[in-house]
C-alpha cells in the first residue's frame, strides 16, 4: 500500500476471524481500529504496531458514534457476530433471538450507516461484511443464525446497488466452517473437537489473506462476494466429506 497509511475499522476484533484480519491489515500498513468488548485482549493486541484498541459494546450506538467522531475510515470490516444455542427454533429463548439479530444484523447496519457517508464524500472506501454459508443454504438447528446471515447477504447486495458509481466497494465474505471459538459457549469441548476432527477447517488467517487480496484489486474492480470453505465442505445440505488419513 503506497501513500499515507489508511485507516481500517474491524468489529469483533478480539478473536477468530476479526483478530486475524486486524493483524493482517496492520501488517499491510493500515492503522487499524480494533473494536471489541474485551479490554484485556485489546490491550494485549495494542502491542502490535498499527493496532488502536477500542473497547465498547457495538450495540451502544451513541458510544460508537462518539468514539469514531472525526475518524476517516477507509476500510470497514463488519465482522462482529454471535451464534445462539444450536437448537430447534421452537426451543429458543426470545432473548437469544433478539441478541442474534441485534449483533449480527442491526449493529452491522448501524455501523455501516455511521461510516458510509464519509466514504461516499471522499469517493473511496471498502465495506466488508462477514457472512456465512448458513445464510446461503439451510442448516439444521441454526434457523435464526442463518436468517441473520441471509439478511446480511441481501443487504450487502442491495447496498451495492444503492451506492453504484460512488467509488465505494462492497464485499461479502461467505465463510464455511472456520476453526474459531465461535461455538465455545454453545457446544461442549467434546462436540467442538468432534466437529473439527473429520475435516480440515478453514483457519482465520486464510480469511484474512483473502481479504487483503480483495483490497489489492484495482479501484475499478469490486469483488462483490467471495466464498471460502474447507475443501471437504459442500454447501448444499451443509455436508462434509470425511477426511482421509
Amino acid at each position: 500500500m503506497s501513500g499515507p497509511a489508511q485507516t481500517a475499522l474491524v468489529t469483533g476484533a478480539t478473536s477468530g476471524i476479526g483478530k486475524a484480519i486486524t493483524f493482517a491489515l496492520a501488517g499491510a500498513g493500515y492503522q487499524v481500529i480494533a473494536l471489541g468488548r474485551s479490554a484485556t485482549t485489546l490491550e494485549k493486541m495494542q502491542a502490535t504496531a498499527g493496532v488502536q484498541p477500542l473497547a465498547l459494546d457495538l450495540t451502544d450506538r451513541e458510544a460508537l458514534a462518539t468514539a469514531l467522531e472525526g475518524e476517516e475510515i477507509d476500510v470497514l470490516v463488519n465482522n462482529a457476530g454471535v451464534i445462539p444455542p444450536v437448537t430447534g427454533f421452537d426451543q429458543m429463548d426470545q432473548s437469544d433471538i433478539d441478541t442474534t439479530l441485534e449483533v449480527n444484523l442491526s449493529a452491522a447496519l448501524a455501523t455501516t450507516r455511521l461510516i458510509l457517508p464519509g466514504m461516499m464524500a471522499r469517493r473511496r472506501g471498502h465495506v466488508f461484511f462477514t457472512g456465512s454459508t448458513a445464510g446461503q443454504a439451510p442448516f439444521p438447528n441454526m434457523a435464526v443464525y442463518g436468517a441473520s446471515k441471509a439478511a446480511i447477504s441481501s443487504f450487502a447486495a442491495a447496498l451495492r446497488c444503492d451506492i453504484a458509481g460512488s467509488g465505494v466497494r462492497v464485499t461479502e465474505i461467505v465463510a464455511g466452517r472456520v476453526e474459531t471459538n465461535l461455538y465455545e459457549k454453545v457446544l461442549t469441548d467434546r462436540a467442538r473437537a468432534d466437529m473439527y476432527a473429520a475435516f480440515d477447517a478453514v483457519q482465520p488467517d486464510d480469511v484474512a489473506k483473502m481479504l487483503l487480496s480483495v483490497l489489492q484489486m484495482p479501484a475499478h474492480v469490486d469483488v462483490t462476494r467471495f466464498d471460502i470453505l474447507p475443501t471437504a465442505q459442500f454447501v448444499g445440505g451443509g455436508g462434509f466429506a470425511q477426511k482421509e488419513d
